[in-house]
């Protein structure tokens, strides 16, 4: 029992300790740039998507609540971005925390994404 709880911490430390130093690096960074409120958010969510590679995008699924086929398909086109790197997912991102500056939800938020992502050349 002993022998299996060592196995287990051991496993859960190696896999979150990038996570973690990932997630300092991108706190430490929003500070330096001075990011509040949604642009913070966003902002996290970018930074601990790039670092996180295949975790990222596992982490991404799970925040969209994504199941199945759907997740699946999510998380292989992400790491073939490379977690969130293609310039499809960066000019979607930053059409939402454009979004979001501007205080735009449901059908108004849609539409202004899009048109962003696709005037974006995404």
């Amino acid at each position: 029992m002993k022998t299996l709880m060592s196995i287990l911490t051991l496993a859960a430390a190696t896999f979150c300790a990038p996570a973690l130093a990932a997630n300092a690096a991108c706190e430490a960074a929003a500070k330096e740039k001075k990011l509040a409120g949604a642009a913070m958010t966003s902002f996290m969510k970018k930074c601990e998507a790039d670092a996180g590679g295949a975790a990222g995008c596992e982490a991404m699924a799970a925040e969209k609540k994504l199941a199945g086929a759907a997740k699946t398909s999510f998380v292989t086109k992400c790491e073939k971005d490379g977690a969130g790197g293609g310039t499809a997912m960066k000019a979607a991102d930053k059409c939402d925390a454009m979004a979001a500056e501007k205080k735009l939800a449901g059908a108004a938020k849609t539409s202004f994404t899009k048109k962003c992502v696709a005037d974006a050349g995404g």
